[in-house]
């Protein structure tokens, strides 16, 4: 039972609020009591898979956010290690993805102070992104991620697939611009523009011919691991040849080769003097980065959950993806997030449980300190790997998050999606990332706000017989004593003020004496609305006129009753009177004609001509019956 004192009751909504949906700390015990070598060896062929192209996207994702390469291999170490221990699907697969890859980009680049301090900047940043993660999955937050339109992340996506092809093209070109001058997207334009005379032929040719060999192989073989294939290919080629400083190859750039010692935990030190201003600075950073992850791990769950036919889990993968991002800022990774096209990977390959990615995971770090020990044996393999062709099969997987079908949809389903997505799109140009999909999740909110709390009146005049009839001309309105309001949809703060404009457009009538709100479907019902109703309670008396409310349903009339306008609308009864008539399951007109005798009793009479107010868009039918109330 619902305590009625109002401290203890806003405690037991609480509580039920987070007892709502359980968190599991350890989800993987029931799993792993199933486990048995059938599903072992289907887990270990899926990933190892994965573990090539986990290995491969980190090393390109470290690239698109300017970071040494490690922080990516261990990102999706780390990542892949700890996530499945706290997660609900069991395809996830985390790592550093495209999207938070180039958010770091972008927030670094706009704050040249930041970007001197950057990686002992990036572990604290990426606890905080787990923090925020936890709380997010603890508060439910995914739940509302479903509110959130889709048109953000395919304009954030969009906009952000341009900003890495104008990034990525410097290495492709072989040229070196002003860094300072590349904070914008429009700026990188105009610094190619200046440097594009020192274009350097080497890099080119081999990003040219690594681009055309990579789009053609998506084109022939889409199922295949082109991005791998084709890294491993043109660095045997390309990366040979500068490696061995063969004819005008050898100045071709590489990427160095990590040592053992570049992979030692790097933590987040709190102790320095100043943390709490670095935290003020990352912190829109961090929330940004949690949000995007959290959307982004929201729909590979959801996507992976249509495909298998579970039902997703997304505030404990939510949870996960926390867990996942404070491992990570303690062993010195990138920010993680779901990734799509490895978790597809990995369902598609045949995995059965989580511990695929547990595989995986373990895999990558044994790669890794192989890549680590190569220099010992006199091949360090990572110098074999050319920033030009890295660079070119970037902008090849860019082209495919430039994703025209899903841009088409946006574009052409409502004027709303069209807004978002364009607003997005720009913004992405115009601004850092962490700003740009702020201001889409703003835009959509408000849309979606602004279609929400527009309710419609439709006039209906009842007949003697208590047929309700829809006027359609004014000539024919006639003057009623009693106003019968159907009062539909949502009640919030966001519809107060156009449910006050009708309300007032109907209490213009001089002949009104009486009107009845019947808020059998009204929804939300909050604080705002209470006292716009309460405004409205004294301004019908002041005119002496009378209020009634009828059909209002359970939750409506608790609203009513703590909020203490229950009281305030028996205030002018007597004993035994009522001015708000409940709703009656068995026959919703029965609160209805209730009210319309309370009504008549108020005019002192058993005959009144009516109209009747219903939202325009809930309206199905152009006539109904209403019982005739009798004295």
């Amino acid at each position: 039972m619902t305590s009625r004192h109002p401290v203890r009751r806003v405690f037991q909504n609480a509580m039920s609020f987070f007892y709502g949906e359980h968190l599991s700390a350890m989800p993987w015990i029931g799993p792993l009591r199933r486990y048995d070598m059938a599903k072992f060896r289907a887990d270990f062929r899926a990933s190892m898979n994965v573990t090539l192209l986990a290995i491969l996207q980190g090393i390109a994702f470290a690239a698109i956010a300017d970071l040494p390469i490690v922080f990516g291999i261990i990102g999706s170490v780390v990542a892949s290690i700890v996530a499945p221990f706290f997660a609900g699907s069991r395809h996830t697969i985390l790592g550093p993805t495209n999207a938070t890859a180039f958010m770091l980009f972008s927030f670094f680049a706009a704050s040249p102070a930041l970007r001197a301090r950057e990686m002992e900047l990036i572990p604290l940043l990426v606890l905080m992104v787990g923090i925020f993660c936890l709380l997010g999955a603890v508060l439910r937050v995914a739940d509302l991620l479903q509110y959130i339109s889709r048109s953000v992340l395919v304009g954030y996506v969009a906009g952000a697939s341009i900003l890495i092809v104008a990034n990525q093209s410097k290495h492709v070109l072989g040229i070196t611009l002003n860094e300072d001058l590349t904070r914008t997207f429009f700026g990188s334009l105009v610094e190619l523009g200046k440097n594009l005379s020192h274009t350097q032929w080497p890099p080119l040719v081999a990003a040219i011919t690594t681009l055309g060999a990579y789009l053609l192989l998506m084109r022939k073989r889409p199922k295949w691991p082109n991005f791998a294939l084709m890294l491993i290919l043109s660095s045997a080629v390309w990366g040979t040849l500068a490696y061995h400083g063969i004819g005008p190859f050898r100045d071709l750039e590489r990427f160095q080769t990590f040592a053992m010692l570049d992979l030692l935990p790097k933590g987040a030190n709190l102790s320095r003097t100043g943390i709490f201003d670095d935290i003020s600075s990352l912190m829109g950073l961090a929330f940004a980065l949690a949000f995007l992850a959290s959307l982004e791990n929201t729909i590979m769950a959801k996507t992976l959950a249509a495909r298998t036919g579970e039902a997703p889990m997304v505030n404990q993968d939510m949870f996960a993806v926390g867990m996942a991002n404070i491992a990570c800022a303690l062993s010195g990774g990138m920010p993680a997030s779901g990734s799509l096209t490895r978790s597809a990977l990995n369902e598609s390959s045949g995995a059965r449980t989580r511990f695929s990615s547990l595989f995986s995971g373990l895999s990558t770090l044994v790669i890794c300190l192989l890549i680590a020990l190569s220099p010992r044996w006199g091949v360090p393999l990572i110098d074999f790997v050319p920033k030009a062709t890295l660079a070119a099969l970037i902008i090849g997987q860019a082209f495919t998050l430039f994703h025209l079908p899903n841009i088409r949809v946006c574009l052409r389903s409502t004027s709303d999606d069209a807004a978002v997505l364009i607003a997005t799109f720009v913004a992405s140009w115009i601004a850092p990332l962490d700003t740009a999909i702020f201001l889409g999740v703003a835009l959509s909110i408000a849309l979606f706000l602004r279609r929400a709390s527009r309710p419609y009146l439709v006039e209906y005049n009842a007949s003697d017989s208590g047929d309700l009839c829809e006027i359609y001309e004014k000539k024919k309105r006639n003057h009623p004593s009693i106003s019968l309001v159907h009062v539909e949809g949502d009640l919030f703060f966001g519809a107060t003020e156009i449910f006050r404009s009708q309300i007032q457009r109907i209490t213009a009538d001089p002949s009104l004496k009486v009107i009845i709100l019947r808020l059998k479907n009204a929804r939300h019902l909050d604080a705002t609305s209470v006292m716009a109703m309460q405004e409205l309670v004294h301004f019908v008396r002041s005119q002496k006129r009378h209020l009634i409310i009828s059909g209002c349903p359970r939750s409506i009339y608790r609203v009513l009753k703590n909020s203490g306008l229950l009281a305030l609308l028996h205030a002018d009864c007597t004993e035994g009177e009522k001015n708000v008539f409940p709703e009656i399951p068995g026959n919703p007109n029965l609160s209805t004609r209730d009210a319309l005798k309370r009504a008549q009793k108020l005019l002192g009479t058993n005959k009144a001509d009516v109209v009747i107010f219903v939202d325009q868009k809930k309206s199905l039918t152009h006539s109904a019956t209403l019982e005739s109330p009798k004295s």
